[in-house]
């Protein structure tokens, strides 16, 4: 019962989310399954690896699908998201902590610029500037 509920508010916080606050639960994701990951490893336990892995892999995947190439900083996430796959592919592969450590603390970086972006967006709404942000 108590699952219903929180699956009915996670469902309902994805709905009503901004594209922004998306972003960051797409990154808050992508490090809890590769923290979940780095702990399979340790345990070797694999399967579990390996499914954690690659669910951040399909997360990475998810945020490189939504870029819109016509800004240029899209270009460099898209290479910063391609290295974080491989690494992520070596750490699965070879089963190995460090790769995917690499991965969590890029994570981490792109997430609080995210979260700053964010902030200010919310700034510039509550003052009425009437700049809009583009995803």
């Amino acid at each position: 019962m108590y699952q219903n509920y929180a699956q009915k508010y996670q469902q309902m916080s994805v709905q009503t989310a901004t594209p922004i606050q998306l972003v960051i639960m797409l990154y808050d994701g992508a490090i809890r399954f590769t923290k979940a990951g780095i702990e399979g490893i340790r345990e070797k336990d694999y399967m579990k690896a390996n499914q954690n892995l690659l669910r951040a892999q399909s997360i990475l995947h998810e945020l490189m699908g939504a870029l819109k190439m016509e800004y240029p900083i899209a270009k460099d996430l898209a290479k910063i998201y391609e290295y974080m796959l491989y690494q992520l592919i070596q750490a699965n592969v070879k089963k190995k902590e460090e790769p995917a450590e690499e991965v969590i603390g890029h994570l981490k970086e792109l997430k609080e610029a995210w979260v700053q972006v964010s902030r200010q967006a919310g700034q510039a709404a509550t003052s009425g500037s009437g700049r809009e942000l583009s995803v």
